[in-house]
């Protein structure tokens, strides 16, 4: 790693970063507003497979992005991204400035195009409105990173070597593990966000994350199986493990002999049978995990849903215009409520979000009915309501995005074994793999890990290659118990947007029982 690149160097430049924000870029003619982000970051990672050391290695990231407001006869957004590296440290001040520069000169472009288009298009371009933020209270803020374990003081030869020790001891635990795959990576990031309305906040986070992957083979068939746990914390996430009210995880050795104990099982399991008819189904909190982060989460989005972004990433059924929207209206059952709420801990926890917005609790879903969705300063703008702090990018360089936080489905006041006792004919659904969803989230399929027959109140045979499939508001409204073991699992690899931003995210929820087809083979 090149020891000059550290998060202490937000330290040395953290005057002159608001100096630019606050000063020089107001300097410049038809400016409403502009902002800058800096992060740095440190981080180690390691891979094995099969028992052996694949691959380790130390890196560290430097970045900054630039948003400007300015025009003459419309308002319009410009913006420019920067990677940096230890050579842009002498000049790190004018290369700040030029930043601004090239924003401002985008914004000033855009803003005179923007008025040729309403000029030319009439009533065909009222959409092209002048781009204004909602006002938020301006703070000056440093926030500290959590962790017991400092992943800097971690060696890099014990992260590979306990990496390498994972997957061989997954490799010997049965001639039925044909292939395995682990990572780890630890590490520390520093975000500085400063703007031209004197907000300078300097906020850090610590990450460790440790993934598994294995195939396991018999007679009956193979079955692939992989998951990940994490959490912004230190080294002890893998080392000890997590105990904590919403997020309980084994050490990574454990948690990994877990997934091939699983996944053994499950190839001499036989395999699921599609259902053409609704069956009851109970789904356990690492199943609604993607529930919530697919059909709640991103529909949610308000830059998703007003269709700025719709060409890449789909739409929502909650929003077909903004005057035809499922605000108010009832979408699940009464028993059914989901929020996305950053002061949850795990991957999705910050304090401000990424235009110095203080993170708030989002209420999505109140007792089935709809209540709102996530937004930026400008799309908060457009609504007219206020701004809930939910605009996040995966690098200062990339113009951020609405992304949920840590959104979940809200626990209820039932006994799981309860819930799974009252159903006659039914199957349990535990764990998520890999979600199928439909261009505006208004119906979905997601496999899970592993599905068990219940009958009579017991759960009985297990099944792979198995999940479930449903119009997304059926499923809601056919919600009839909640259970009140609510969880939270991290989801490492969100994508959204064009280029593609890879996020790390925070989701869950309690056990909870609907009705759906089963999707198999």
């Amino acid at each position: 790693m090149d020891q000059s690149i550290s998060v202490g160097i937000i330290d040395n430049i953290k005057d002159l970063v608001y100096d630019v924000a606050t000063s020089y870029a107001k300097k410049l003619k038809s400016t409403y507003y502009a902002d800058i982000r800096v992060e740095v970051g440190e981080a180690q990672a390691a891979v094995a497979e099969n028992g052996s050391e694949r691959y380790s290695a130390q890196d560290y990231s430097f970045s900054f992005g630039v948003r400007v407001l300015a025009g003459k006869k419309a308002i319009a957004p410009g913006y420019f991204g920067q990677v940096l590296g230890s050579a842009d440290l002498d000049n790190i001040s004018e290369i700040i400035k030029n930043g601004v520069r090239h924003a401002y000169q985008r914004a000033l472009a855009n803003a005179k195009r923007k008025a040729q288009a309403k000029k030319i298009y009439g009533a065909l371009a009222e959409g092209l409105h002048n781009a204004k933020l909602a006002h938020i209270e301006v703070h000056q803020d440093v926030v500290s990173a959590d962790y017991e374990i400092d992943p800097r003081s971690v060696r890099l030869s014990d992260l590979a070597q306990y990496v390498k020790e994972v997957s061989k001891a997954m490799t010997s635990l049965s001639n039925e593990v044909k292939h395995t795959f682990t990572s780890g990576i630890t590490g520390v990031s520093r975000h500085l966000f400063c703007s031209s309305e004197g907000a300078s906040i300097d906020q850090s986070f610590a990450l460790t994350q440790g993934m598994a992957f294995l195939v396991a083979q018999s007679d009956k068939g193979n079955q692939e199986l992989y998951d990940f746990i994490g959490h912004q914390r230190g080294w002890e996430v893998l080392e000890r493990g997590v105990d904590e009210e919403y997020i309980r995880n084994p050490d990574f050795m454990t948690f990994s002999l877990n997934l091939a104990k699983d996944a053994i099982e499950l190839a001499n399991a036989e395999p699921l049978k599609s259902t053409s008819k609704d069956v009851v189904v109970v789904t356990d909190p690492h199943f609604n995990t993607l529930v919530a982060h697919e059909i709640v989460g991103h529909p949610t989005e308000l830059d998703r849903a007003i269709k700025m972004e719709a060409g890449y990433a789909g739409r929502s059924w909650l929003l077909k215009d903004l005057k035809q929207t499922q605000i108010g209206k009832q979408i699940a059952s009464p028993l059914v409520s989901a929020f996305s709420d950053p002061a949850l801990p795990g991957y999705g926890h910050y304090k401000y979000d990424d235009e110095g917005t203080p993170a708030k609790k989002v209420v999505l879903i109140e007792k089935g009915i709809f209540r709102g969705f996530m937004n930026s300063r400008q799309t908060a703008a457009i609504f007219g309501v206020k701004p809930n702090g939910s605009y996040k990018a995966s690098d200062a360089s990339l113009v951020p995005l609405i992304r949920m936080s840590t959104t979940v489905f809200a626990p209820g006041q039932r006994d799981p074994q309860e819930i799974i006792k009252e159903v006659d004919h039914g199957y349990y659904v535990v764990g998520h793999r890999i979600p199928s969803i439909s261009e505006s989230r208004e119906n979905f399929r997601i496999s899970a890990m592993k599905v068990y027959e219940i009958r009579n109140g017991q759960i009985g045979q297990l099944f792979r290659n198995g999940g479930i499939t449903s119009d997304s508001r059926d499923y809601f409204m056919n919600v009839d118990a909640v259970g009140n073991d609510f969880r939270l699992y991290p989801i490492p690899n969100c994508g959204k947007g064009q280029p593609m931003q890879a996020k790390r995210l925070g989701n869950g929820g309690p056990t909870m029982r609907s009705r759906a087809k089963l999707a198999g083979v």
